[in-house]
């Protein structure tokens, strides 16, 4: 299984903050660095000091790590022109010598749109766009010469597909959610991986069944991974003080997270592979406990990883 630490920036967070964790990640062995793409805080925090933004992140993890993989849980097809995004991630890729995957959804934080002014149409044409937009980003990448491409949404004529990433084909693509219908099909014509986030064990395996299913009927091939808020400690006392960091209360976060000592996250996680999950994103909330990531990689990873 791999490991991957999944960060929430909007909630207050600095370029330095998630360099340090993004390096205390890479030396402490784990597969990836993944944050959001969002602008605004959620609940009750204040945000401060200000929302950074997803790519400009990336784009400086790309030379400030040199092996962790790095990418976004997931980007929002509202905030940006698919052909811009496409060129920003190809740059990033260049910039990191082939370590970026991008994670890629319809945006749902309507809040957020309205306190930016970004549109925020009805859920249909999003996922009208979103689907637009994934066959833009990949067909730019693949495409030898120029590309075209008419869509109700998106008109590109004569685009050069410049620059090209990497990662050839192109870098992995993330679709992600708990649709029964649209998600899955998506994820199995467009998607290297599909991420079922923050759902159990049960709604996780009856999710990826659906993406299976679709899978079969496109012939490709889908990674399955999920995505949970961690929280373990060594102790009771420990595990407590880690979850009001974070405003959670355990027995909660034991229901609805991986939470717990190493041994009983091992038992959880476990659960999630059994489902058909080969990656898995962990949620670190608190980014200046970079114990935290020092524990995991020492006394949950090792049980797990082969």
């Amino acid at each position: 299984m791999d490991f991957r630490i999944f960060t929430e920036p909007q909630q207050g967070a600095t370029y330095d903050d998630l360099l340090a964790v993004a390096r205390t990640a890479e030396d402490a062995g784990f597969d990836a660095f993944f944050r959001s793409d969002h602008y605004l805080v959620m609940g009750d925090g204040d945000g401060r000091p200000g929302p950074t933004d997803a790519w400009v992140t990336l784009a400086g993890l790309a030379r400030d790590t040199h092996r962790i993989r790095l990418g976004t849980l997931v980007t929002a097809a509202t905030f940006r022109h698919p052909s811009v995004l496409a060129i920003s991630v190809a740059q990033v890729d260049q910039m990191s010598g082939g370590r970026v995957e991008l994670g890629l959804g319809t945006g749902w934080y309507e809040q957020e749109h309205t306190a930016y002014g970004l549109p925020f149409p009805p859920l249909g044409e999003r996922f009208d766009r979103f689907e637009e937009q994934l066959q833009i980003v990949t067909g730019l990448w693949d495409a030898e010469g120029t590309f075209d491409f008419a869509g109700e949404h998106y008109v590109l004529q004569g685009s050069p597909a410049l620059p090209k990433p990497v990662q050839r084909p192109h870098p992995p693509v993330i679709i992600g959610g708990g649709g029964a219908k649209r998600t899955p099909r998506l994820a199995a014509t467009y998607a290297d991986e599909f991420n079922m986030p923050f759902a159990s064990v049960e709604a996780t395996a009856k999710q990826f069944g659906r993406v299976r299913e679709a899978a079969a009927q496109t012939g490709r091939e889908v990674a399955l991974s999920a995505a949970q808020v961690l929280c373990v400690g060594q102790n009771d006392g420990e595990l407590r003080r880690r979850a009001a960091a974070i405003g959670r209360e355990l027995d909660e976060l034991r229901e609805n997270g991986l939470a717990g000592t190493p041994d009983e996250v091992v038992d959880k996680i476990g659960r999630y592979a059994e489902a058909g999950a080969s990656r898995i994103y962990l949620q670190v909330l608190d980014l200046s406990d970079l114990s935290h990531l020092e524990l995991v990689a020492e006394a949950v990873v090792p049980q797990l990883a082969g």
